[in-house]
């Protein structure tokens, strides 16, 4: 059975919606499945992970249910029918999300940079007080894995990324909190109505350094210059500007390292991954 056949079961089974169609949407990692569909006429996404990840999606759909508790506009989590926020089908682990209203932003219009790091800012300061036993660390990179041999470059560019890391957290004094994890552009819409921009969702959110979110929405950027998207983080005054000034250079190449320990671990068990030799061939440039 195709992907969205089975998303459209769980869709029924968990909710008793049965949508038109599904379309897929970009919005979190590998291991996270996003649809974009309309229900009862408002736009909502579905998003999948494997059941093992139940409970990080489960902190995620939290997290999003926390700020619009505090008025922060966000893609509100839809309870299924058996009153949780996560249904699980076939294997995998589903979220119903009703998006706030608006266009997402783009990753390389400067005036939307500043929506999405002014946006990524107070998303982070909503979020104090908040707890969820699915919060998990924010990297799961280990310089001796196994994985780090399938390119003799590998394994000595992510030591060294991991030990510059370990150096910045033991000499700085950085911010922790909840992460968004993956934080692209079009992760948030801005409603031309209200000129609010929310975060559409979250996916499977984290703990960590809140400038590691900052760095990985400039890493996710790509090309565009990213100017904007840091003045506007700044602007909100949720991290002091001197911490993630220094620290940000180092987080930057730490996230190219975690993208390609991410795609040696999928190279492991399909050698013949397009994908992951394309973002590993992007990162042996980034590292180099």
């Amino acid at each position: 059975m195709a992907d969205d056949a089975v998303a459209l079961a769980a869709l029924r089974g968990g909710w008793q919606h049965v949508p038109r169609q599904l379309d897929p949407v970009r919005l979190g990692s590998t291991e996270v499945t996003t649809w974009a569909s309309s229900i009862a006429g408002a736009g909502h996404l579905v998003i999948r992970v494997p059941v093992r990840r139940r409970q990080r999606l489960e902190a995620g759909v939290a997290a999003a249910g926390h700020l619009a508790e505090r008025g922060v506009p966000v893609g509100e989590p839809v309870r299924g029918l058996s009153g949780a926020l996560v249904a699980e089908h076939d294997g995998f682990a589903y979220a119903l999300v009703r998006c706030p209203p608006g266009r997402p932003l783009a990753a390389g219009d400067p005036i939307d940079q500043q929506w999405w790091g002014d946006a990524l800012g107070r998303l982070h300061a909503g979020m104090d007080g908040f707890a969820h036993p699915g919060l998990g660390p924010w990297h799961r990179v280990r310089p001796d894995a196994a994985h780090l041999d399938v390119e003799p470059w590998l394994r000595g560019a992510v030591g060294s990324a991991y030990a510059a890391l370990t150096r910045l957290t033991v000499t700085d004094r950085l911010t922790y909190g909840v992460l968004h994890g993956r934080p692209r552009a079009a992760a948030f819409h801005l409603d031309p109505a209200t000129g609010r921009t929310g975060v559409v969702c979250w996916g499977c959110a984290a703990t960590g350094p809140l400038v590691a979110d900052l760095a990985a929405a400039v890493n996710l950027a790509g090309d565009a210059g990213t100017d904007e998207l840091v003045e506007g983080y700044a602007a909100t005054g949720t991290v002091h500007r001197g911490p993630y000034d220094a620290a940000l250079p180092v987080l930057l190449r730490f996230h190219w390292a975690a993208r390609a320990d991410a795609a040696a671990r999928r190279l492991t068990a399909s050698p013949t991954d397009d994908e992951a030799w394309t973002t590993l061939t992007a990162a042996a440039e980034a590292l180099a």
